[in-house]
């Protein structure tokens, strides 16, 4: 377990802890984090009493409200840029890493059987192939009888942490993505049908034969009965199968050290069994809090999530930070929050 490091700021230490419980703590944002959010949260208040409620909004609208202060934590797929982050007088440092995937809904397709290269699944959202069996798509699906059926495609209309995700990675893989569609929470499309949310691209894939979209792998696997997930294939050429594995192989290529304010993108990352579509989840908090109390009961809870909820991570297909990165990120803490707040999380009542 990873060491609290308390500053010996009595006085604030003192407050929160003969104080009473503090307020409900308020995050939202990022849908691709939302299934280990949600247990993490009653996990959380099982062992502690403490309430903590997450709103699922997109990781666009996220941000905004932890600018804003309207919530306690902001948590984001896309990590921000550190001088936006020095303007704003904030910070962010991860929490999980999962990975985006390719779904499908074609008849007779099972998960993981279909295969998909970077420069296809750029060409399908660029409307240049139309057909699953389009000879591209057959070249690296022989062994599957692809049908003569139009493909649908299905991307997100909310700004999205997984957008950012699944267009970071199609722009690294192919040109013509990158200089006429680009990355970010959100894109110009050049076609397509959009859902709401990881749930609403799911729902539509669900419902119309043909479909493609995106999903985070969580979202994906509790939808089986209806779509299938593909596997992508990685810089080292090899076709990898989305599992917490192969998330976990593409992790371990990061430098976190390396980077301010933790500012990383795990796709495309390099290794034999390294899934391209491997994304991090960033929480956001403003450096000086108006209310030092919320910002330190908001720390307690990624703390004891962080240490603690490993296990709920697991199983769903999450992978947990390394003590190390936990090492780290209380050291970040530290360095860039009030040092009354830091201390004061300390303290808060479990």
């Amino acid at each position: 377990m990873t060491k609290h490091i308390a500053l010996p700021i009595f006085l604030a230490a003192l407050l929160v802890a003969t104080q009473g419980p503090a307020a409900e703590t308020k995050g939202a944002g990022s849908t691709f984090v939302s299934p280990v959010m949600a247990k993490w949260i009653d996990a959380y208040r099982s062992k502690t009493g403490n309430i903590v409620s997450y709103q699922a909004v997109g990781s666009s609208i996220g941000v905004g409200l932890i600018k804003k202060e309207a919530v306690d934590f902001g948590a984001s797929d896309m990590p921000l840029d550190p001088k936006e982050l020095d303007r704003l007088g904030m910070m962010q440092f991860p929490i999980v890493i999962g990975g985006v995937v390719p779904v499908v809904n074609i008849d007779g397709v099972k998960p993981g059987q279909i295969r998909f290269t970077g420069p296809v699944l750029a060409d399908i959202y660029l409307g240049k192939l139309r057909s699953w069996n389009d000879r591209a798509i057959r070249a690296i699906n022989p062994d599957i009888n692809l049908p003569n059926t139009a493909i649908t495609v299905v991307h997100r209309v909310d700004g999205s942490g997984t957008t950012f995700n699944w267009s970071n990675y199609l722009a690294k893989v192919s040109p013509q993505w990158k200089t006429s569609v680009g990355e970010g929470t959100s894109v110009e499309w050049p076609l397509g049908l959009g859902g709401k949310g990881n749930d609403g691209v799911a729902s539509l894939v669900s419902l119309v034969p043909g479909a493609i979209g995106y999903l985070e792998y969580t979202y994906a696997l509790q939808r089986l009965d209806r779509i299938s997930f593909g596997v992508v294939q990685n810089t080292a050429g090899n076709f990898v199968v989305p599992d917490a594995a192969s998330f976990q192989a593409a992790a371990s290529s990061a430098d976190w050290k390396a980077e301010k304010d933790f500012h990383l993108v795990l796709t495309n990352a390099p290794g034999e069994d390294a899934y391209p579509i491997t994304a991090t989840t960033f929480v956001l908090m403003p450096k000086m809090p108006k209310s030092q109390e919320r910002a330190a009961a908001a720390i307690d809870f990624v703390r004891w999530s962080l240490e603690n909820g490993k296990s709920e991570a697991q199983t769903l297909n999450y992978v947990p930070l390394p003590a190390a990165l936990i090492d780290q990120i209380e050291r970040y803490w530290q360095q860039n929050f009030e040092a009354q707040t830091v201390s004061a999380a300390a303290s808060v009542k479990r």
